[in-house]
């Protein structure tokens, strides 16, 4: 039976608000129901293509990949929507570029819509459903007024679609069905159009239509009181064949059809392999390769770095060659590795915004993560960290042993990011360029809280409810919690309601709630994005959105570029900018020693506030038991202060070793130089890489695989690793296998806790950095660092504590002495205006220039005189007046 009938209408998830099941419960639903395909058609967006590929294609079952899209023909008549599925890849991508255009170009009248002519110009390799009688296109015109018009529709409809066109039937014991199922069936029978039965499918089963009732009006922020709402019922779960054939028996053609139609379908996404992903073109001179241009580039800016970083007057000529050898045998090693896995683009493209960025005075982090361990970024200067001097591994960031994609987490000023990426934007194009979606969903507090507003339960009975939710970043199920708290059992039990919220609660819990933007992601590729994916208009963002999510998008094809904010970096610029005109002296941050005494001892006393990454009471107290005196210090630091080194008892072990208190252990004479730096307690991931090959002979790449099958803890991987271990270390140095197996577990557990060097190097940079600014220019770094934190009272206050440490002060803000950010006046520092709450920042900064123009201000009446209402009005006054920012124009 389940060869007779297939779905071509459901709704899952990502409807957002409008589907219940996520696609991989809907597919296992399909299987069991013994169907086998079925359509998914997410109302006008194409969110979880990925997922319903990957999730259909796992259970055995064909998907059909479609929408449902809104289209509008004129203003006297509603909006309705037309079902779309894709024959073919061209016809996926008609629907794309028909959801991209749903959202970048509907009307503001006709949100989220196309109109007809936008549809009859994307018809090839599309089917089209003409839609029920409650939501579908053609349904408002079938009245004895507009029949006319619904013909003239219809004609439009064919002309355009051929015989992929279908005359949707539906039947949800609605009085609308039954009204207008004559007039669908006349209109099909004058144009020789085939009909089809279809299922608005929004649920899987009868029994959660409440459940589901509850979401919808979580969407339409509603309650399941309100009369003249949306709602939904029972007929709206994902019906069975026999339920199907029974209720379309009558017309028995409509239930064949949607088989005929699942045959002419033949497309869904599958994954593009790494080597074939969409990167973006570079261009080159002609008679050059990309990967010659690489090579240029690396090998000149390899030169610079090390003239600059590398060389020191104390070495000779041979010292100086046998460094330049050993950079560039490293150098080479990497190239061809990066050319041979096809990502010298990748490359490129990437040194080419960050020196775009620094060549317009925009700040950019040395570095972060793995990306770090690369000697052709530090060429590129894509990262400025040395990562020889550092004993940092190319192999931990790109693996010939692990084909993926590499990853650069870049981070620029927080205020100057958009700037890159409008660079970008402009350079390969803005159909080229997006930002990607994430989506919000309906986690266990909120979910309960959400669903107790829709029952209109007491909102302290909800809360008290909801408290039992840990406020984690992972909180459980509302299930575990239910069955682990007996004080919930016995709310349930005693407390009218609390049982039907909590099983709706249940049902609703994971559900996609929301679409945004991600906060760093940018897409670059080397097609119009709309053509791959499909583009998401987020109100709150000046650029276009992927339709997939981060994951979705590269298993797509769509390359990713991370544009990341950092607050740290902008703090450093303006302590550098204040510092030049305080002092008038040129501080360049990258030319530094890392080799400060008065920085590092700043942070041994503790005075670590307003220091990147160390400034919480249990890092500062960290630093002082350490006791940093150099930049490895510095790194162990950072990547010490975890809860997995500390609960482990290998920080105590560390600092021992570190300060004499006891002697160092290694597991073997062959690791001592692997652990020397950090005293024999392995604190880094490249450290394990290192073990493994120093005793057991791997190379760095097949190294990087063991560290990863120990991260992940897989048995069968384990076992095959162990093996290789034992082998290798027995074969290199003779080592006996009980030994072996040892140092093997011994490493597997320190995997656990080992953080990535490269990553921690990098953030003990910035750390070091804004250390030294500290240390060396104490007012202009605490007035940057407060002008970046002015809108939070709390670290105000802990700043202004700091300054009275220093034998300095906070001065309070006033009219004619303050600048819009805090600065420096006479060994102090003066209080912004545009940190006094509710003074208004584009208000304070026309007080300040009329100052500037034509002097102080005089009295409160002189301030008002000058100042339009516009500028100052009665609520700034009143704010300035009790700050005391118009203390000094007293007496009058």
């Amino acid at each position: 039976m389940g060869m007779d009938f297939v779905h071509l209408s459901t709704h899952t998830t990502y409807s957002l608000l409008q589907g219940l099941p996520s696609p991989k419960k809907l597919a296992a639903h399909i299987k069991q129901n013994g169907q086998p395909a079925c359509a998914v058609t997410d109302s006008g967006n194409a969110f979880g293509a990925v997922d319903i590929s990957k999730s259909f294609s796992g259970e055995g079952i064909q998907p059909i990949m479609g929408t449902q899209l809104t289209i509008w023909k004129d203003e006297q008549i509603p909006c309705g929507v037309v079902t779309l599925l894709a024959q073919n890849k061209q016809g996926w991508t008609n629907i794309l570029r028909l959801i991209s255009l749903s959202n970048l170009e509907s009307p503001a009248e006709h949100r989220k819509a196309i109109s007809l002519d936008q549809l009859l110009k994307h018809t090839e390799g599309v089917i089209c459903l003409t839609g029920g009688a409650r939501f579908g296109f053609l349904a408002p015109y079938l009245t004895k007024q507009h029949f006319d018009e619904a013909v003239s529709l219809t004609t439009q409809l064919k002309e355009a679609f051929g015989n992929r066109l279908y005359i949707e039937l539906q039947r949800h014991e609605l009085d609308i069905e039954q009204q207008t199922e004559p007039k669908f069936i006349e209109l099909a029978e004058r144009f020789e159009i085939p009909l089809v039965a279809t299922n608005d499918c929004r649920f899987l089963t009868e029994g959660q239509e409440e459940a589901f009732d509850a979401l919808v009006c979580i969407g339409e922020s509603t309650t399941v009181d309100t009369t003249d709402r949306l709602s939904f019922n029972q007929h709206y779960a994902t019906k069975s064949t026999e339920e199907m054939l029974e209720l379309f028996a009558d017309i028995p053609e409509a239930t064949a059809n949607t088989v005929a139609i699942a045959q002419r379908c033949g497309f869904y996404v599958e994954q593009i392999p790494v080597k074939e992903m969409f990167m973006p073109q570079w261009p080159v001179e002609e008679g050059m390769s990309v990967p010659d241009l690489l090579r240029k580039e690396s090998e000149a800016g390899l030169a610079k770095r090390l003239e600059e970083h590398v060389f020191t007057p104390e070495m000779d000529d041979a010292e100086k060659e046998e460094k330049r050898q050993q950079y560039e045998a490293r150098l080479k090693e990497e190239l061809d590795i990066i050319i041979n896995m096809g990502f010298d683009g990748y490359f490129i493209i990437t040194s080419d915004f960050i020196k775009w960025a620094k060549e317009h005075d925009i700040p950019v982090g040395p570095g972060r993560g793995s990306g770090a361990g690369s000697l052709v970024a530090w060429s590129l200067l894509i990262t400025d960290l040395d990562p020889l001097r550092w004993d940092l591994y190319f192999e931990r960031f790109l693996n010939p042993d692990r084909v993926s994609l590499p990853d650069f987490d870049i981070d620029f000023c927080q205020d100057r990011r958009d700037e890159v990426i409008h660079y970008v934007q402009e350079k390969y194009g803005k159909e080229y360029v997006s930002q990607i979606i994430t989506f919000g969903t309906l986690k266990a507090r909120a979910c309960i809280r959400d669903v107790g507003r829709v029952l209109q339960m007491s909102y302290g009975l909800v809360s008290r409810i909801a408290a039992f939710v840990p406020e984690v970043p992972n909180p459980p199920p509302i299930r575990e919690v239910l069955d682990t708290d007996e004080r919930l059992r016995a709310m349930v039990e005693e407390e009218e309601g609390v049982d039907k919220l909590l099983e709706i609660a249940m049902q609703l819990e994971g559900s996609l709630r929301h679409a945004s933007t991600h906060a760093a992601g940018v897409i670059i590729s080397d097609r119009p994005i709309a053509d791959v994916c499909g583009l998401y208009n987020d109100s709150r963002s000046s650029m276009p959105a992927t339709q997939l999510a981060m994951f979705d998008a590269e298993y797509s094809g769509l390359v990713k570029f991370d544009f990341l904010g950092l607050k740290t970096l902008t703090t450093i610029q303006q302590a550098i900018q204040i510092t030049k005109k305080v002092t008038g002296d040129v501080v360049d941050i990258g030319q530094i020693s890392l080799e400060d005494t008065k920085a590092y001892d700043m942070l041994c006393h503790g005075h670590t506030v307003g220091v990147f990454q160390i400034e919480s009471a249990g890092m500062t107290d960290l630093t002082k038991r350490m006791q940093p005196q150099d930049m490895e210090a510095m790194s162990a630091l950072v990547a010490l202060y975890r809860p997995g080194p500390l609960g482990s008892g290998m920080v105590d072990d560390y600092i021992d070793v570190r300060h004499g208190k006891k002697e160092a252990s290694y597991p073997h004479d062959i690791l001592k130089p692997a652990l020397l730096d950090t005293f024999g307690v392995p604190v880094y991931q490249e450290q394990i890489m290192r073990m493994a090959r120093d005793l057991a002979g791997y190379t760095l790449g097949g190294a990087d695989m063991l560290r990863r099958a120990m991260g992940k803890k897989k048995k069968e991987e384990m076992d095959k690793q162990r093996q290789l271990f034992v082998e290798g270390s027995a074969k290199e140095h003779s080592v006996p296998a009980e030994k072996a197996d040892s140092i093997f577990d011994l490493m597997a557990v320190f995997a656990g806790y080992g953080f990535n060097k490269a990553h921690s190097m990098a953030y003990a940079l910035i750390s070091y950095q804004t250390a030294y600014l500290k240390a060396h220019y104490p007012l202009p770094f605490m007035a940057a660092t407060m002008t970046l934190d002015k809108g939070n009272t709390d670290k105000l206050l802990r700043y202004k504590a700091e300054l009275q440490r220093m034998d300095s002060d906070l001065l309070s803000p006033d009219v004619n002495a303050s600048m819009l950010n805090f600065a420096v006046e006479d060994g102090k520092i003066r209080h912004a205006l545009s940190a006094i709450k509710g003074a208004g920042e584009e208000s304070m900064a026309q007080l300040i220039e009329e100052r500037e123009q034509n002097g102080n201000y005089k009295t409160i009446w002189d301030l008002l005189e000058r100042l339009t209402p516009q500028i100052m009005s009665k609520k700034n006054l009143e704010v300035l007046i009790k700050a005391g920012a118009l203390d000094s124009l007293y007496p009058y």
